[in-house]
């Protein structure tokens, strides 16, 4: 077995007679004896002549190949029940593992099927009405499932992504997820996938519930736990996942109130920033972008007074949406469809925020980063009144000066011109003010614009909370059985590291 690259043009195919004739090169064989050859990874190189780079894996006659198995789901219609507290990717995957490993999984979801979520969203986005169970956050599939659909994660520390990549394809997804360097599957296709695995968990012996809001859990002197749901039922089980994402703050308000153990860790918060598409196409492609090309992407990283600032969640051809998840809050997301065909690009630009910068916070303990998330939210909406955004154009927002007028903006709540550099904290308005100019002088030409607008706030990047966990059996230090799951205990960050986390967590029942 042999891996090599190989170039094509953006526009042409990589044609099979092309690529068995380069594997046979790689091998040193006859093209005759050449029995298999793959893509493993396709990426796009933008540095000279716009390329598609391929990375191949070539087998000649006679070598052994196998290919991928994720193992068979069972029936486990009779088996020993185990509670998911969580219907986003954490819960789903650990439910598919479950189903592998003989026992059955009772999925508790605050919110309410793909479909009938869809209808809550829409009140959301055009009449501002924010239903606290089944927004843009909660529901089936979890945040990920109105997203991009970003499968960006690559670092094999947490598991094989094949397992999640696989069955995703299995359940709908396009294929070229298993080879392109930043898959996506977008969201006009993640909410059949997800509903495709609800169905295949089913079908062998699971269960969904919806709107089941978890409002209470006791551990029992028997060592099984209780957990009490908004819909009045009660559930009992030795084991239980916790994978409720990272905007689940009565989890971690319960938490506290019981005195178990949980910690403040460090998230990053700042705003989102819209371009249109056709800037970041003319700096990414360095003025060579065709229609038929990708729409282009990008991510930075720069250090500005010891904390990071970054993008995160870049959404190109996307649209920007409202993410709050009670009444009183602006926040900011994005979004965007499989062909990604919108006419802006948007991406949260964060400062990381840890607890000993916010020294005012501490009196709140563990919650001292979830209630300056909070307030900073509650700020925003205050100014506005509604789900609103304040915004203010880039250049504008550097000078510190109000923007007069505003770009359009795909925020279908709308937008208000505000001074963002005195609503955000002081540290984090700093930063960025020092970090926009940099990107666009020394990273990306053009990209430091007044075309660009900023809006307020992008805040739930991740979880505020850490709930603590045994590193080697992954359960709760002090609740045996209790398995703190994906984004919402701190322990991942997107579709595939939360699945892979799930995964892990249900690997352990046992």
């Amino acid at each position: 077995m042999k891996e090599f690259e190989i170039s094509v043009p953006i526009g042409k195919e990589l044609g099979r007679d092309q690529m068995t004739a380069a594997a046979a090169r790689a091998l040193g064989v006859p093209v005759s004896k050449v029995a298999r050859c793959r893509i493993l990874k396709r990426s796009v190189d933008a540095r000279g002549e716009i390329l598609y780079r391929y990375r191949v894996e070539a087998y000649a006659a006679g070598e052994q190949f196998s290919e991928y198995s994720v193992g068979e789901y069972q029936d486990v219609s009779s088996c020993e029940p185990v509670i998911i507290i969580g219907a986003g990717p954490a819960g789903m995957f650990a439910a598919l593992k479950l189903l592998t490993r003989g026992f059955k999984p009772v999925i508790l979801e605050r919110g309410k099927d793909v479909h009938k979520r869809k209808l809550d969203i829409a009140a959301l986005s055009r009449r501002g009405e924010v239903n606290e169970d089944s927004n843009y956050c909660f529901g089936e599939g979890g945040a990920g499932t109105f997203s991009d659909g970003k499968l960006y994660t690559r670092s094999s520390k947490r598991g094989d992504i094949r397992e999640v990549l696989y069955q995703l394809v299995s359940f709908g997804a396009d294929p070229d997820i298993l080879v392109d360097a930043h898959p996506h599957i977008g969201s006009d296709r993640l909410p059949a996938i997800v509903e495709n695995i609800r169905k295949c968990i089913e079908e062998h012996g699971g269960e969904y519930h919806f709107g089941a809001r978890v409002t209470d859990i006791v551990k029992g002197r028997n060592g099984k736990f209780s957990i009490s749901a908004s819909d009045g039922s009660v559930w009992e089980s030795g084991n239980v996942i916790l994978a409720t994402g990272h905007s689940a703050r009565d989890i971690y308000e319960m938490f506290d109130r019981k005195g178990w153990a949980i910690e403040p860790k460090g998230f990053a918060l700042g705003v989102r920033v819209e371009h249109p598409q056709s800037v970041i196409n003319r700096i990414q492609y360095h003025g060579k972008y065709q229609p038929y090309m990708p729409v282009a992407e990008y991510s930075f990283v720069t250090q500005v007074n010891g904390r990071g600032v970054f993008s995160f969640c870049m959404c190109p051809g996307g649209i920007l949406v409202p993410s709050a998840t009670g009444p009183g809050e602006v926040v900011l997301n994005g979004m965007s469809n499989s062909v990604r065909n919108s006419r802006w690009a948007n991406a949260g630009v964060v400062v990381s925020v840890e607890p000993e910068d916010v020294p005012e916070y501490a009196r709140s303990g563990a919650l001292s980063l979830l209630n300056f998330q909070r307030d900073i939210e509650r700020k925003m909406f205050g100014f506005t009144g509604s789900l609103q955004a304040p915004a203010q154009r880039m250049m504008d927002f550097c000078r510190q000066t109000l923007s007069s007028s505003l770009p359009q903006t795909s925020y279908h709540p709308g937008a208000v011109s505000a001074p963002l550099h005195q609503l955000l904290p002081e540290s984090i308005a700093l930063r960025l003010k020092y970090a926009f100019p940099e990107i666009g002088n020394r990273k990306m030409k053009g990209y430091y614009t007044n075309e660009a607008l900023l809006l307020g706030v992008e805040s739930r990047t991740s979880s505020p909370v850490r709930i603590p966990r045994d590193p080697e059996t992954l359960e709760h230090p002090s609740l045996p059985g209790l398995y703190p799951c994906g984004e919402g205990a701190g322990y991942s960050g997107g579709i595939v590291s939360s699945a892979l986390d799930g995964i892990n967590c249900a690997s352990r029942i046992g």
